[in-house]
Protein backbone atom coordinates (compact mmCIF):
# COMPACT_ATOMS: atom_id res chain seq x y z
CA UNK A 1 0.00 0.00 0.00
CA UNK A 2 2.60 2.16 0.65
CA UNK A 3 4.28 3.52 -2.25
CA UNK A 4 7.65 6.08 -2.91
CA UNK A 5 6.61 9.70 -3.12
CA UNK A 6 8.40 10.14 -6.73
CA UNK A 7 7.40 6.42 -8.41
CA UNK A 8 3.26 7.30 -6.79
CA UNK A 9 3.70 10.65 -8.51
CA UNK A 10 5.19 10.20 -12.04
CA UNK A 11 1.57 10.96 -13.97
CA UNK A 12 0.24 13.53 -15.78
CA UNK A 13 -1.43 14.22 -14.56
CA UNK A 14 0.24 12.14 -10.55
CA UNK A 15 10.75 14.56 -5.01
CA UNK A 16 15.84 17.30 -0.65
CA UNK A 17 17.91 18.83 1.92
CA UNK A 18 18.11 22.85 2.65
CA UNK A 19 19.86 24.23 -0.68
CA UNK A 20 20.01 27.75 -1.56
CA UNK A 21 17.17 28.36 -4.37
CA UNK A 22 18.03 29.52 -7.38
CA UNK A 23 17.46 33.75 -8.34
CA UNK A 24 15.53 34.77 -11.16
CA UNK A 25 16.29 37.75 -13.68
CA UNK A 26 12.81 38.51 -16.05
CA UNK A 27 16.08 39.65 -18.59
CA UNK A 28 15.91 39.16 -22.95
CA UNK A 29 16.26 35.60 -23.66
CA UNK A 30 19.12 35.82 -26.28
CA UNK A 31 21.79 37.20 -24.25
CA UNK A 32 20.80 34.60 -21.56
CA UNK A 33 21.15 31.43 -23.58
CA UNK A 34 24.56 32.75 -25.03
CA UNK A 35 25.64 33.10 -21.79
CA UNK A 36 25.04 29.54 -20.62
CA UNK A 37 26.04 28.05 -23.99
CA UNK A 38 29.50 29.96 -23.07
CA UNK A 39 29.90 28.93 -19.35
CA UNK A 40 28.37 25.15 -19.53
CA UNK A 41 30.06 21.90 -20.56
CA UNK A 42 27.46 21.04 -22.30
CA UNK A 43 27.60 24.12 -25.35
CA UNK A 44 24.08 23.92 -26.44
CA UNK A 45 22.71 25.69 -29.42
CA UNK A 46 20.58 28.33 -28.05
CA UNK A 47 16.78 28.20 -27.71
CA UNK A 48 14.94 30.33 -30.19
CA UNK A 49 13.55 33.48 -29.71
CA UNK A 50 10.21 33.85 -28.51
CA UNK A 51 7.39 32.93 -31.36
CA UNK A 52 3.83 33.95 -32.06
CA UNK A 53 0.82 32.76 -33.82
CA UNK A 54 -2.56 34.45 -34.29
CA UNK A 55 -5.54 31.50 -33.94
CA UNK A 56 -9.19 31.11 -33.40
CA UNK A 57 -11.46 28.87 -31.71
CA UNK A 58 -14.97 28.46 -31.59
CA UNK A 59 -16.75 28.03 -28.30
CA UNK A 60 -20.80 28.37 -27.39
CA UNK A 61 -21.15 29.56 -30.81
CA UNK A 62 -18.14 32.20 -30.32
CA UNK A 63 -15.47 32.76 -31.99
CA UNK A 64 -11.91 33.45 -29.45
CA UNK A 65 -9.45 35.35 -31.74
CA UNK A 66 -6.14 34.52 -29.41
CA UNK A 67 -1.92 34.78 -30.01
CA UNK A 68 0.18 31.66 -29.09
CA UNK A 69 3.38 32.49 -27.75
CA UNK A 70 6.12 29.89 -26.77
CA UNK A 71 9.33 31.17 -25.73
CA UNK A 72 11.38 30.57 -22.60
CA UNK A 73 12.99 32.39 -19.64
CA UNK A 74 16.28 31.47 -17.56
CA UNK A 75 16.88 30.84 -14.40
CA UNK A 76 19.74 32.21 -12.56
CA UNK A 77 21.43 30.22 -9.29
CA UNK A 78 22.61 32.94 -6.58
CA UNK A 79 25.56 34.28 -8.08
CA UNK A 80 24.07 35.06 -11.99
CA UNK A 81 24.75 32.57 -13.69
CA UNK A 82 22.33 31.03 -15.33
CA UNK A 83 21.95 27.24 -15.46
CA UNK A 84 18.48 26.19 -16.83
CA UNK A 85 15.95 27.30 -19.06
CA UNK A 86 12.31 27.16 -18.46
CA UNK A 87 9.84 26.80 -21.56
CA UNK A 88 6.21 28.47 -21.29
CA UNK A 89 3.35 28.25 -23.73
CA UNK A 90 0.82 31.21 -23.43
CA UNK A 91 -2.27 31.65 -25.12
CA UNK A 92 -3.57 35.35 -24.41
CA UNK A 93 -6.38 37.66 -26.06
CA UNK A 94 -6.84 41.44 -26.05
CA UNK A 95 -8.07 43.28 -22.85
CA UNK A 96 -6.44 44.85 -20.21
CA UNK A 97 -8.65 43.37 -17.83
CA UNK A 98 -8.31 39.75 -18.13
CA UNK A 99 -6.99 37.41 -15.64
CA UNK A 100 -4.09 35.23 -16.10
CA UNK A 101 -3.45 31.67 -14.97
CA UNK A 102 -0.19 29.56 -14.41
CA UNK A 103 -0.69 26.08 -15.26
CA UNK A 104 1.79 23.24 -13.63
CA UNK A 105 1.11 19.46 -13.77
CA UNK A 106 3.30 17.55 -12.06
CA UNK A 107 5.50 14.54 -11.96
CA UNK A 108 7.84 15.19 -10.99
CA UNK A 109 8.53 14.60 -14.26
CA UNK A 110 5.55 15.99 -16.41
CA UNK A 111 5.08 18.74 -18.65
CA UNK A 112 2.55 20.79 -19.08
CA UNK A 113 1.18 19.41 -22.13
CA UNK A 114 -1.69 17.53 -19.75
CA UNK A 115 -3.74 19.84 -18.89
CA UNK A 116 -2.88 22.11 -22.23
CA UNK A 117 -4.14 19.81 -24.35
CA UNK A 118 -6.45 17.55 -22.42
CA UNK A 119 -7.70 19.75 -20.36
CA UNK A 120 -7.94 23.67 -20.19
CA UNK A 121 -5.99 25.33 -23.41
CA UNK A 122 -7.94 26.28 -26.63
CA UNK A 123 -6.91 23.13 -28.78
CA UNK A 124 -7.43 19.38 -26.93
CA UNK A 125 -6.00 16.09 -28.80
CA UNK A 126 -7.74 12.81 -26.76
CA UNK A 127 -5.71 10.70 -24.59
CA UNK A 128 -6.42 8.98 -21.48
CA UNK A 129 -9.80 7.23 -22.24
CA UNK A 130 -10.97 3.66 -22.55
CA UNK A 131 -10.61 3.09 -26.27
CA UNK A 132 -7.82 5.89 -27.25
CA UNK A 133 -5.20 4.62 -29.14
CA UNK A 134 -1.78 5.97 -29.18
CA UNK A 135 -1.31 5.14 -32.73
CA UNK A 136 -4.49 7.45 -33.65
CA UNK A 137 -3.28 10.47 -35.50
CA UNK A 138 -3.10 13.15 -32.93
CA UNK A 139 -5.11 15.44 -34.55
CA UNK A 140 -6.05 18.75 -32.48
CA UNK A 141 -9.64 20.16 -32.18
CA UNK A 142 -11.25 23.21 -30.64
CA UNK A 143 -11.44 22.39 -26.89
CA UNK A 144 -15.47 22.79 -25.94
CA UNK A 145 -14.03 23.05 -22.16
CA UNK A 146 -10.88 25.36 -22.64
CA UNK A 147 -11.03 28.37 -19.83
CA UNK A 148 -9.44 31.08 -22.58
CA UNK A 149 -12.61 33.02 -22.63
CA UNK A 150 -12.43 33.87 -19.53
CA UNK A 151 -8.51 34.01 -18.05
CA UNK A 152 -5.52 34.08 -20.60
CA UNK A 153 -3.41 30.84 -19.65
CA UNK A 154 0.37 30.96 -19.51
CA UNK A 155 1.80 26.48 -19.50
CA UNK A 156 4.96 26.16 -17.86
CA UNK A 157 7.10 23.49 -18.29
CA UNK A 158 9.43 22.41 -15.32
CA UNK A 159 13.07 22.03 -15.98
CA UNK A 160 14.02 18.61 -17.40
CA UNK A 161 10.51 18.75 -19.06
CA UNK A 162 9.18 20.07 -22.59
CA UNK A 163 12.12 21.78 -23.83
CA UNK A 164 12.80 23.35 -20.69
CA UNK A 165 16.34 22.29 -19.35
CA UNK A 166 19.66 22.68 -16.89
CA UNK A 167 22.42 23.86 -18.21
CA UNK A 168 24.52 21.84 -15.34
CA UNK A 169 25.42 18.93 -14.96
CA UNK A 170 23.18 15.97 -13.04
CA UNK A 171 24.34 16.47 -9.76
CA UNK A 172 23.89 20.80 -9.78
CA UNK A 173 20.71 20.36 -11.28
CA UNK A 174 19.35 18.19 -8.78
CA UNK A 175 20.50 20.63 -6.14
CA UNK A 176 19.05 23.83 -8.15
CA UNK A 177 15.82 22.39 -9.34
CA UNK A 178 14.83 18.81 -8.40
CA UNK A 179 14.15 19.08 -5.09
CA UNK A 180 10.51 20.10 -3.20
CA UNK A 181 12.29 23.36 -1.83
CA UNK A 182 14.38 24.96 -4.69
CA UNK A 183 11.44 23.26 -7.15
CA UNK A 184 8.70 25.93 -5.68
CA UNK A 185 10.79 28.90 -5.27
CA UNK A 186 12.11 28.67 -9.21
CA UNK A 187 8.94 28.14 -10.88
CA UNK A 188 7.63 30.49 -8.67
CA UNK A 189 10.22 33.48 -9.91
CA UNK A 190 9.27 32.21 -13.52
CA UNK A 191 5.57 33.50 -12.71
CA UNK A 192 6.47 36.25 -11.49
CA UNK A 193 9.09 37.19 -14.06
CA UNK A 194 6.39 36.10 -16.63
CA UNK A 195 4.24 38.73 -14.95
CA UNK A 196 7.12 41.21 -15.49
CA UNK A 197 8.07 40.62 -18.86
CA UNK A 198 4.71 41.10 -20.19
CA UNK A 199 2.98 44.04 -18.07
CA UNK A 200 0.98 41.76 -16.57
CA UNK A 201 1.86 42.52 -12.93
CA UNK A 202 -1.44 44.09 -12.19
CA UNK A 203 -3.70 41.40 -13.40
CA UNK A 204 -5.99 38.97 -11.56
CA UNK A 205 -3.69 36.09 -11.00
CA UNK A 206 -4.74 32.45 -11.30
CA UNK A 207 -3.45 28.99 -10.72
CA UNK A 208 -4.11 25.46 -11.91
CA UNK A 209 -1.78 22.46 -11.11
CA UNK A 210 -2.58 18.77 -11.95
CA UNK A 211 -0.99 15.67 -9.29
CA UNK A 212 2.14 16.98 -8.06
CA UNK A 213 1.23 20.39 -9.91
CA UNK A 214 -1.52 20.06 -7.34
CA UNK A 215 1.16 19.55 -4.30
CA UNK A 216 2.85 22.56 -5.54
CA UNK A 217 0.06 24.81 -5.38
CA UNK A 218 -0.50 25.86 -2.32
CA UNK A 219 3.06 25.87 -1.66
CA UNK A 220 3.65 28.29 -4.60
CA UNK A 221 0.80 30.12 -3.47
CA UNK A 222 2.15 30.81 -0.01
CA UNK A 223 5.52 31.95 -1.22
CA UNK A 224 4.41 34.17 -3.40
CA UNK A 225 1.95 35.77 -1.33
CA UNK A 226 4.88 36.21 1.45
CA UNK A 227 8.13 36.50 -0.49
CA UNK A 228 7.35 37.44 -3.99
CA UNK A 229 4.52 40.06 -3.26
CA UNK A 230 2.47 38.26 -6.08
CA UNK A 231 -1.14 37.33 -4.56
CA UNK A 232 -3.75 34.94 -6.46
CA UNK A 233 -7.20 35.11 -6.53
CA UNK A 234 -7.86 31.62 -6.94
CA UNK A 235 -6.49 28.11 -6.98
CA UNK A 236 -7.77 24.80 -8.77
CA UNK A 237 -6.04 21.80 -7.88
CA UNK A 238 -6.78 18.81 -10.15
CA UNK A 239 -6.15 15.61 -9.46
CA UNK A 240 -4.10 17.35 -6.69
CA UNK A 241 -1.63 14.80 -4.34
CA UNK A 242 -1.79 17.02 -0.72
CA UNK A 243 -0.63 14.77 1.89
CA UNK A 244 1.52 12.20 1.59
CA UNK A 245 1.30 10.67 5.69
CA UNK A 246 -2.61 9.66 4.52
CA UNK A 247 -0.16 6.75 2.82
CA UNK A 248 1.97 6.04 5.54
CA UNK A 249 1.59 3.39 8.86
CA UNK A 250 -0.65 0.99 6.79
CA UNK A 251 0.19 -1.93 9.56
CA UNK A 252 -1.86 0.16 12.09
CA UNK A 253 -3.81 3.29 11.07
CA UNK A 254 -7.02 2.74 9.06
CA UNK A 255 -6.23 6.05 6.53
CA UNK A 256 -4.20 4.45 4.33
CA UNK A 257 -7.59 1.81 3.39
CA UNK A 258 -10.13 4.28 3.89
CA UNK A 259 -8.54 6.86 0.93
CA UNK A 260 -8.79 4.00 -1.44
CA UNK A 261 -11.92 2.05 -0.26
CA UNK A 262 -14.33 4.74 -1.69
CA UNK A 263 -12.95 5.00 -5.40
CA UNK A 264 -12.41 1.46 -5.74
CA UNK A 265 -16.61 1.49 -4.86
CA UNK A 266 -16.99 4.31 -7.53
CA UNK A 267 -15.21 2.11 -9.52
CA UNK A 268 -17.63 -0.76 -9.39
CA UNK A 269 -21.02 1.72 -9.53
CA UNK A 270 -19.94 3.00 -12.55
CA UNK A 271 -19.08 0.04 -14.43
CA UNK A 272 -23.27 -0.86 -13.15
CA UNK A 273 -24.04 2.37 -14.13
CA UNK A 274 -25.00 3.60 -11.09
CA UNK A 275 -22.43 6.07 -10.15
CA UNK A 276 -23.77 9.64 -8.43
CA UNK A 277 -23.24 11.86 -5.38
CA UNK A 278 -26.36 10.67 -4.33
CA UNK A 279 -25.43 6.98 -4.31
CA UNK A 280 -21.21 7.88 -2.97
CA UNK A 281 -22.21 9.87 -0.12
CA UNK A 282 -23.02 6.53 2.34
CA UNK A 283 -19.90 4.96 0.89
CA UNK A 284 -18.08 7.87 2.40
CA UNK A 285 -19.86 8.01 5.43
CA UNK A 286 -19.25 4.22 6.16
CA UNK A 287 -15.60 4.31 5.09
CA UNK A 288 -15.01 7.45 7.99
CA UNK A 289 -17.23 5.42 10.44
CA UNK A 290 -18.05 1.67 10.74
CA UNK A 291 -15.07 0.70 8.82
CA UNK A 292 -12.61 2.69 9.79
CA UNK A 293 -13.53 1.84 13.66
CA UNK A 294 -13.38 -1.71 12.59
CA UNK A 295 -9.86 -1.29 11.09
CA UNK A 296 -9.12 0.23 14.41
CA UNK A 297 -10.42 -2.65 16.93
CA UNK A 298 -8.92 -5.41 14.57
CA UNK A 299 -9.00 -9.09 15.58
CA UNK A 300 -10.87 -7.69 19.25
CA UNK A 301 -13.74 -7.44 17.41
CA UNK A 302 -14.17 -10.83 14.95
CA UNK A 303 -18.00 -10.08 14.56
CA UNK A 304 -17.15 -6.75 13.35
CA UNK A 305 -14.50 -7.65 10.88
CA UNK A 306 -16.54 -10.23 9.15
CA UNK A 307 -19.20 -7.54 8.57
CA UNK A 308 -16.55 -5.83 7.03
CA UNK A 309 -15.52 -7.89 4.76
CA UNK A 310 -18.94 -8.65 3.67
CA UNK A 311 -19.72 -5.00 3.24
CA UNK A 312 -16.25 -4.30 1.33
CA UNK A 313 -17.30 -7.02 -0.90
CA UNK A 314 -20.70 -6.01 -1.79
CA UNK A 315 -19.11 -1.95 -2.00
CA UNK A 316 -16.35 -3.23 -4.64
CA UNK A 317 -18.36 -6.39 -6.42
CA UNK A 318 -14.64 -8.16 -5.70
CA UNK A 319 -14.51 -11.72 -5.45
CA UNK A 320 -15.14 -12.43 -1.47
CA UNK A 321 -12.14 -15.02 -1.00
CA UNK A 322 -9.95 -12.07 -2.42
CA UNK A 323 -11.98 -9.77 -0.16
CA UNK A 324 -11.20 -12.07 2.86
CA UNK A 325 -7.81 -12.48 1.87
CA UNK A 326 -7.17 -9.04 1.84
CA UNK A 327 -8.62 -8.46 5.65
CA UNK A 328 -10.91 -6.20 3.93
CA UNK A 329 -7.59 -3.86 3.49
CA UNK A 330 -7.77 -3.57 -0.63
CA UNK A 331 -4.25 -3.16 -2.26
CA UNK A 332 -4.19 -0.78 -5.02
CA UNK A 333 -2.17 -3.15 -7.50
CA UNK A 334 -3.75 -6.43 -6.21
CA UNK A 335 -7.01 -4.68 -7.41
CA UNK A 336 -6.02 -3.64 -10.47
CA UNK A 337 -5.09 -6.88 -11.11
CA UNK A 338 -7.99 -8.76 -9.82
CA UNK A 339 -10.76 -6.51 -10.88
CA UNK A 340 -10.39 -7.57 -14.41
CA UNK A 341 -8.56 -10.98 -13.93
CA UNK A 342 -11.14 -13.25 -16.36
CA UNK A 343 -10.50 -10.90 -19.18
CA UNK A 344 -6.66 -10.95 -19.65
CA UNK A 345 -6.51 -7.07 -18.40
CA UNK A 346 -5.35 -4.76 -16.32
CA UNK A 347 -6.68 -1.58 -14.44
CA UNK A 348 -5.01 1.85 -14.18
CA UNK A 349 -4.55 3.25 -11.11
CA UNK A 350 -5.10 6.56 -12.55
CA UNK A 351 -8.84 5.72 -13.87
CA UNK A 352 -9.43 2.16 -12.65
CA UNK A 353 -11.87 1.53 -15.39
CA UNK A 354 -9.68 1.99 -18.33
CA UNK A 355 -7.66 -0.87 -18.85
CA UNK A 356 -5.23 -2.39 -20.76
CA UNK A 357 -4.46 -6.34 -22.20
CA UNK A 358 -1.92 -7.96 -19.03
CA UNK A 359 1.19 -9.32 -21.51
CA UNK A 360 2.20 -11.39 -18.27
CA UNK A 361 -1.08 -12.69 -16.92
CA UNK A 362 0.48 -15.67 -14.89
CA UNK A 363 2.91 -13.61 -13.37
CA UNK A 364 2.86 -13.51 -9.61
CA UNK A 365 2.31 -9.67 -9.34
CA UNK A 366 2.33 -6.94 -12.41
CA UNK A 367 5.01 -6.92 -14.72
CA UNK A 368 4.29 -3.91 -17.22
CA UNK A 369 3.68 -0.31 -17.21
CA UNK A 370 0.42 1.48 -16.30
CA UNK A 371 -2.33 1.10 -18.94
CA UNK A 372 -2.94 4.87 -19.11
CA UNK A 373 0.70 6.15 -18.70
CA UNK A 374 1.78 3.92 -21.33
CA UNK A 375 -0.73 5.45 -23.42
CA UNK A 376 -0.40 8.92 -23.02
CA UNK A 377 3.26 9.43 -24.39
CA UNK A 378 2.88 9.23 -27.91
CA UNK A 379 -0.40 11.56 -28.86
CA UNK A 380 0.50 14.24 -26.54
CA UNK A 381 4.38 14.44 -27.89
CA UNK A 382 3.03 14.05 -31.10
CA UNK A 383 0.38 16.43 -30.95
CA UNK A 384 2.82 19.32 -29.10
CA UNK A 385 5.54 18.69 -31.14
CA UNK A 386 4.06 19.46 -34.03
CA UNK A 387 2.42 22.43 -33.02
CA UNK A 388 5.13 24.06 -31.48
CA UNK A 389 7.58 23.86 -34.11
CA UNK A 390 4.98 23.45 -37.03
CA UNK A 391 2.03 25.48 -35.85
CA UNK A 392 3.78 28.36 -33.88
CA UNK A 393 7.01 28.16 -36.00
CA UNK A 394 9.01 28.07 -32.50
CA UNK A 395 12.27 25.60 -33.66
CA UNK A 396 14.30 24.19 -30.52
CA UNK A 397 16.80 21.54 -30.80
CA UNK A 398 16.57 18.44 -28.67
CA UNK A 399 13.79 16.34 -28.10
CA UNK A 400 10.52 17.65 -25.60
CA UNK A 401 9.92 15.51 -22.96
CA UNK A 402 6.06 14.87 -22.11
CA UNK A 403 7.20 12.80 -18.97
CA UNK A 404 10.34 12.39 -17.92
CA UNK A 405 12.17 9.31 -16.11
CA UNK A 406 15.16 10.97 -15.92
CA UNK A 407 13.59 13.68 -14.02
CA UNK A 408 11.88 11.32 -11.73
CA UNK A 409 14.92 9.20 -10.84
CA UNK A 410 16.84 12.60 -10.55
CA UNK A 411 14.73 13.98 -7.63
CA UNK A 412 15.70 14.06 -4.02
CA UNK A 413 13.03 13.59 -1.76
CA UNK A 414 13.31 14.96 1.58
CA UNK A 415 10.99 14.98 5.18
CA UNK A 416 9.71 18.42 3.71
CA UNK A 417 8.19 16.78 0.76
CA UNK A 418 6.60 14.04 3.36
CA UNK A 419 4.75 16.96 5.29
CA UNK A 420 3.04 17.34 2.02
CA UNK A 421 0.71 20.81 1.47
CA UNK A 422 -2.01 20.77 3.65
CA UNK A 423 0.01 23.15 6.20
CA UNK A 424 0.99 25.63 3.14
CA UNK A 425 -2.67 25.54 1.73
CA UNK A 426 -4.29 26.22 5.59
CA UNK A 427 -2.00 29.25 6.03
CA UNK A 428 -2.57 30.91 2.38
CA UNK A 429 -5.66 30.87 2.88
CA UNK A 430 -5.48 32.58 6.33
CA UNK A 431 -3.54 35.28 4.38
CA UNK A 432 -5.92 36.12 1.78
CA UNK A 433 -9.74 36.38 3.50
CA UNK A 434 -10.50 36.40 -0.38
CA UNK A 435 -8.55 33.74 -1.89
CA UNK A 436 -10.87 30.90 -3.43
CA UNK A 437 -9.67 27.15 -3.75
CA UNK A 438 -11.20 24.27 -5.70
CA UNK A 439 -10.07 20.88 -5.13
CA UNK A 440 -11.45 18.54 -7.87
CA UNK A 441 -10.93 15.18 -8.12
CA UNK A 442 -11.87 12.07 -10.44
CA UNK A 443 -13.98 9.30 -8.53
CA UNK A 444 -11.84 6.22 -9.94
CA UNK A 445 -8.68 8.04 -9.20
CA UNK A 446 -6.62 5.71 -7.42
CA UNK A 447 -3.19 7.61 -7.46
CA UNK A 448 -4.06 10.87 -5.63
CA UNK A 449 -7.51 9.82 -4.16
CA UNK A 450 -10.53 11.90 -3.76
CA UNK A 451 -10.69 11.11 -0.25
CA UNK A 452 -7.48 12.47 0.68
CA UNK A 453 -8.68 16.07 -0.14
CA UNK A 454 -11.74 15.36 1.72
CA UNK A 455 -10.54 14.26 4.84
CA UNK A 456 -7.71 16.62 5.25
CA UNK A 457 -10.43 20.05 3.59
CA UNK A 458 -12.92 18.56 6.70
CA UNK A 459 -9.72 19.38 9.62
CA UNK A 460 -9.33 22.37 8.44
CA UNK A 461 -10.69 25.52 10.60
CA UNK A 462 -13.07 27.63 8.76
CA UNK A 463 -11.71 30.94 8.15
CA UNK A 464 -15.11 32.72 7.94
CA UNK A 465 -16.37 31.31 4.74
CA UNK A 466 -15.98 27.44 4.79
CA UNK A 467 -17.04 27.64 1.21
CA UNK A 468 -13.83 29.43 0.10
CA UNK A 469 -12.04 25.78 0.20
CA UNK A 470 -14.17 23.18 -1.72
CA UNK A 471 -13.72 19.35 -2.65
CA UNK A 472 -16.00 18.49 -5.94
CA UNK A 473 -15.76 14.93 -7.05
CA UNK A 474 -16.59 14.10 -11.10
CA UNK A 475 -16.74 10.79 -13.19
CA UNK A 476 -13.76 9.18 -14.03
CA UNK A 477 -10.05 9.06 -12.82
CA UNK A 478 -6.48 10.85 -12.56
CA UNK A 479 -7.55 12.59 -15.51
CA UNK A 480 -11.28 13.23 -15.52
CA UNK A 481 -11.07 15.88 -17.90
CA UNK A 482 -11.02 13.12 -20.68
CA UNK A 483 -15.07 12.51 -19.81
CA UNK A 484 -16.25 15.47 -22.56
CA UNK A 485 -19.05 15.70 -19.01
CA UNK A 486 -17.05 15.76 -16.42
CA UNK A 487 -14.64 18.13 -17.99
CA UNK A 488 -18.04 20.30 -18.59
CA UNK A 489 -18.87 20.11 -15.22
CA UNK A 490 -15.30 21.08 -14.14
CA UNK A 491 -15.24 24.20 -16.21
CA UNK A 492 -18.61 24.92 -14.86
CA UNK A 493 -17.20 25.31 -11.08
CA UNK A 494 -14.10 27.15 -12.08
CA UNK A 495 -16.58 29.81 -13.74
CA UNK A 496 -17.99 30.43 -10.46
CA UNK A 497 -14.42 30.18 -8.67
CA UNK A 498 -13.69 33.06 -11.25
CA UNK A 499 -16.80 35.09 -10.47
CA UNK A 500 -18.27 33.96 -14.21
CA UNK A 501 -21.61 34.69 -14.92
Amino acid sequence: MRKPLHSALLAAFVLAGFVASPVFAADNHKPAAAEASASSDFHLPPLPADAHVTQSATLDGKTLKYTVTVGSLPVRDDKGKITGEVVFTAYTMAGNDRPVTFALNGGPGASSVYLNLGAIGPKKVAFGAEGDSPSERPTLHDNPGTWLGFTDLVFIDPIGTGYSRALVDDKEATKQFYSTDVDIKYLSRIMYDWLVKNGRMDSSKYYVGESYGGFRGPRITEYMQTQLGVAMSGVTLISPYLDPGAWSDDTVSPLPWMTTLPSIAAAHLEREGKLSAEAMAPIIAYTRGEYASTLMKGRADPAATTAMIQKVTELTGLDPVFVKRSGGRIETQAYLREVYRAEGKLGSRYDSNVTAWDPFPYAPRQQTGDPILNGIIAPTTSAMVHFVTQTVGWKAQGRYNALSYEVNRLWHEDDDAREGSVSQLREAVANDPKLRVLIAHGWDDLSCPFMVSVLAVDQMPAMGDPSRVQVKEYPGGHMFYARADSQAALTADVKKLYGVK
